[in-house]
This record gives C-alpha cells, structure tokens and sequence, in this order.
C-alpha cells in the first residue's frame, strides 16, 4: 500500500526534468496522465517554463490545447518574463501563434519589456513577424533596456527582417540606454549594407567617416542555460544538447518500430543528461557575468557571460 502511495505521488508531480524531457518527446498521454493525478496545469519544466511554454517552443497545438483545456495561463510569464507567445514566435511556429492569439495571449507587454515582435525579429521569422504586425504588435516595442525590434533584426544581421520591419513603418531613430541604435549596431558589426538601409545617405556618410574605434569592439555573449542575453542571443553550440537531440531522434526511431524497451532505457538516459547539463549551467565560470536586477529568479536569472571578441579564455 505504502509503496501505491508513493508511485501516486510520483506520477502526480514530476521532477522538472521528467517533465521537460516528456514536454520535449511530445508525449500527450503522459503529461495526461499527470494532469488526471493532479499537476498543476502550470507546472514548470527545467527549462523554458511551463509546459504550455514548451509546447510553445515545439509548435506542439495538440499539447498546447490538452494543457490550456486544463487550466493552463496562456499569459503565464517565466523567470525572465517570457511568454508562450515570445516562445513561439522566437521559434517561428506561425501556427503556435495564431492558435495562442485566440486564445488571447497577450501580444504587446506594455512599456521597456521584451515582446514576441521582439523575439520573432531577432530570430528573423517573417511569417510570424508579419502575423504579429497583422494583429497589433507594437513595431516600435522598446525593450527592458530600449531596444526595438529593427535593432533586435539589425544585431543578427536580418536584412530581409529590416527590410520587412522598415516597410512597416518601424523608427530608424530608436536608441536603447546605451545610446546605441540601428545605425550604431550596423557599423559595430560591419553590416554596410544594412547600415544604409536604416540611416540617410548623409547619415550613413557621417557615420562611414567615423573610426572603427566610435562603434566600440563587439562583443560575443554566451547564454547560461535557456536565458536570453541581453540584446537576447540564441544559447551556444552546446554538446550535451547536441547528444541529446541526437537520443531524441533515435528514440522516435525506437517508438516507431515498437521497441519500448529500449526506449525506456533512452529516456532514462535522455533524463540524466538534462540533469547533468541542468547542474553543469549552474557552475558555468565567467570572466564578466551580467545579470538584469529583473530577472532575479534563481534557476533561470537573465545573465550572459561577456568575453572580448577573441572569445573565451582558454
């Protein structure tokens, strides 16, 4: 009986990394099963957020509609202040974001917050930078630190994304509290091309005149873990993730031929791999480590690691 007991328990509350690796499999009869238990629709997964927020990530509706049927908040913000949306448009999941749009995720996050325009132009995925637009994105969003979305596009070298952005009206003049805009982030990157575009030809001329030494080095951020730096980057090549998707793949292979028990001895070193990637980001050394005093949650602060252009000391 004690032993029922305590197998209830576990199917009712997942440890996160069980959690994220189901979320990640697309496993809707499992987080089910766990719902029927009793979890709460918003459990948080190891990384990302909730489960609705990695359903997200993947573009998965099914699981999305199972968890927000539910009682999951499709407004449910993170650590770092994320929502689905943001998820799904960093990912460009156009699907993802209509079906979340009506269901009333919110698509603008009020004034100096990043939004999903922000995330959709920084990942340059013009579909669903088009369909936020469509349906009232703020183009000129400023960020937690006054970024705008054509910065975001200028900062990855985006150029159909400026392209995209400047046709619909977005300000060219926006600068962030560093004093840093489009232009400035053109030139510090080298991105001449896209420096004219955002900047008249008399501007684009003065700044062209300007030593290399006016737009300071750029520099190279690392994520820590699924944190966005701050402009947000994608997270490093990492290896653990690369073994990972690489077992997620195999795995499908396994379902899809009936071997369950080779899966389940995958899933159980999937498992472990999350776990030993989870307990190696917390530990991850820094030569400058910046956090934001708003993302203060301590398994998921908003931080990078900043090194010089050379990258990482050896």
């Amino acid at each position: 009986m004690a032993l029922a007991l305590f197998c209830g328990v576990l199917r009712a509350q997942p440890d996160p990394v069980s959690y994220g690796n189901r979320l990640e499999q697309g496993d809707v009869a499992q987080v089910r099963a766990w719902l029927d238990a009793g979890m709460h629709p918003d459990f948080l997964a190891d990384r990302v957020g909730t489960g609705l927020m990695v359903a997200a990530w993947h573009g998965n509706i099914p699981l999305m509609e199972l968890l927000v049927a539910r009682g999951a908040d499709v407004n449910k913000s993170n650590a770092l202040g994320e929502q689905a949306l943001m998820h799904a448009a960093w990912r460009g999941n156009v699907d993802a974001v209509k079906w979340l749009l009506a269901k009333g995720a919110r698509i603008n996050n009020g004034q100096m917050r990043w939004s999903a325009l922000h995330y959709a132009a920084f990942s340059g995925h013009a579909k669903a930078t088009a369909l936020l637009l469509d349906n009232g994105a703020n183009i000129n969003a400023r960020s937690t630190n006054g970024s705008s979305p054509l910065m975001m596009a200028v900062y990855e070298g985006h150029e159909d994304m400026v392209k995209q952005l400047l046709a619909r009206g977005a300000d060219r003049s926006v600068k962030n509290d560093r004093g840093d805009g489009a232009l400035e982030w053109a030139f510090k990157f080298q991105r001449l091309g896209i420096a004219r575009l955002v900047s008249a030809p008399q501007e684009f001329v003065a700044a062209a005149n300007q030593p290399k030494s006016r737009w300071g080095a750029p520099l190279r951020s690392l994520s820590e873990g699924e944190a966005i730096a701050d402009p947000p980057r994608a997270a490093a090549p990492d290896p653990a993730n690369e073994k990972i998707d690489e077992l997620m793949r195999l795995r499908q292979t396994l379902a899809a031929r009936g071997m369950n028990d080779a899966v389940k001895k995958l899933d159980s070193r999937i498992a472990a791999l999350r776990a030993q990637r989870a307990r190696a980001d917390r530990h991850t050394p820094a030569a400058v480590l910046e956090i934001s005093a708003s993302r203060a949650a301590p398994e998921n602060q908003r931080m990078r690691v900043i090194f010089g252009a050379d990258g990482p000391p050896p």
